[in-house]
């Protein structure tokens, strides 16, 4: 079957604050800027993955991705190797140069739905069903295969600045080291998590839940607290360059909880009203003040994190928003949708 052929264009209307746009043959389901901001990467439900130039939009690579869909895309911290996931069981590792892959591991299942790069950038976490994998992303070796999973894993993230991986199941969270096949602890809890965050500083591991919870946990002591009152189950998670806020979606208010001075617990979060229907993604700039906020209509708004009452800017993007990502320099901000667009935006500047 003939797929088609990504295509991009620039936008020269000054007035616009999109620089360029692009079209693909399916749902965005994922999007991740190249380490330098020089690439974007975007993968389509079907499977294609794109890389494009990320300030002008043109298109690199067309790389084959996975049969049956294309799950989740990460760069290796020096941007050399692009990591994919997909629903074929397998990881594919691709060289973004040449457009070619390196690489191809088995997950252990017949989707493997999440990865996550080591902070070193050499080592590469995979989960499938069960399944947590560790592999030696450079040389393209299995290290470690963890033991099965209680259920599922929902979610898998690298503790910041830190050799240890965290995994999310029903049941709790489970820390591990490269080195042993034992978990080096365990934050217990009987809930069906759907998401994990770690603060930036590693102070903070947040849960989106099932139950339309949120869930801290204080790494250093253990402490957990949760927050109540949701409409529906919580995936969206961002928290801010010097882990203070946390944003939260879960309903079409994006809560943002203070874990300033003794954390957000009895305190009131703020609360950036704004979207007619439920939040669809969230994302802090890497070090500024700015989060965006997307909804499942297309709608799209910029805030400043300190003036919550008042939008900056809003857009309509006709289409629901799946996928929003800061470039690391936080020039630039991209969003995907569930019709296959991709564009590039300048985000609003602080007076």
């Amino acid at each position: 079957m003939s797929r088609l052929k990504p295509t991009s264009r620039r936008i020269l209307d000054p007035n616009s604050r999109q620089q360029w746009l692009a079209q693909l043959d399916d749902h965005v389901n994922s999007l991740a800027w190249s380490p330098n901001g020089t690439w974007l990467a975007a993968a389509s439900v079907s499977g294609p993955i794109t890389i494009f130039a990320g300030r002008t939009g043109q298109v690199q690579q067309v790389l084959d991705g996975h049969t049956f869909g294309t799950c989740e895309i990460a760069w290796n911290t020096s941007g050399t190797i692009l990591a994919s996931a997909g629903q074929d069981g397998h990881i594919r590792l691709w060289d973004p140069e040449q457009g070619q892959e390196r690489f191809k591991f088995p997950g252990g299942a017949e989707w493997v739905e999440h990865l996550a790069w080591s902070p070193q950038g050499n080592l590469l976490a995979t989960a499938a069903g069960r399944k947590l994998r560790l592999w030696d992303g450079i040389n393209g070796w299995m290290l470690q295969e963890y033991p099965d999973h209680r259920s599922t894993i929902s979610d898998i993230a690298w503790q910041p600045k830190r050799q240890v991986l965290t995994s999310a199941s029903y049941g709790g969270i489970s820390f591990w080291s490269p080195e042993s096949k034992e978990p080096l602890r365990t934050f217990e809890w009987k809930g069906s998590i759907l998401a994990i965050a770690w603060s930036r500083d590693g102070s903070y591991i947040a849960t989106g839940d099932q139950d339309s919870t949120v869930h801290f946990w204080i790494v250093k002591d253990g402490q957990d607290l949760q927050m109540y009152g949701y409409p529906t189950k919580v995936r969206e998670l961002s928290w801010n360059g010097s882990s203070r806020y946390l944003a939260t979606g879960g309903s079409n208010t994006t809560t943002v909880w203070d874990c300033s001075g003794k954390g957000p617990a009895g305190s009131k979060p703020l609360e950036l009203q704004g979207h007619a229907t439920f939040v669809s993604a969230v994302a802090f700039q890497h070090q500024g003040s700015l989060i965006v906020t997307a909804s499942a209509d297309g709608n799209v708004i910029f805030w400043q994190i300190e003036k919550p009452k008042r939008p900056l800017v809003q857009v309509d993007f006709g289409s629901g928003v799946s996928q929003v990502s800061w470039s690391p320099d936080d020039q630039l901000v991209a969003f995907g949708t569930e019709a296959g667009v991709v564009t590039v935006c300048t985000p609003p500047q602080l007076k």
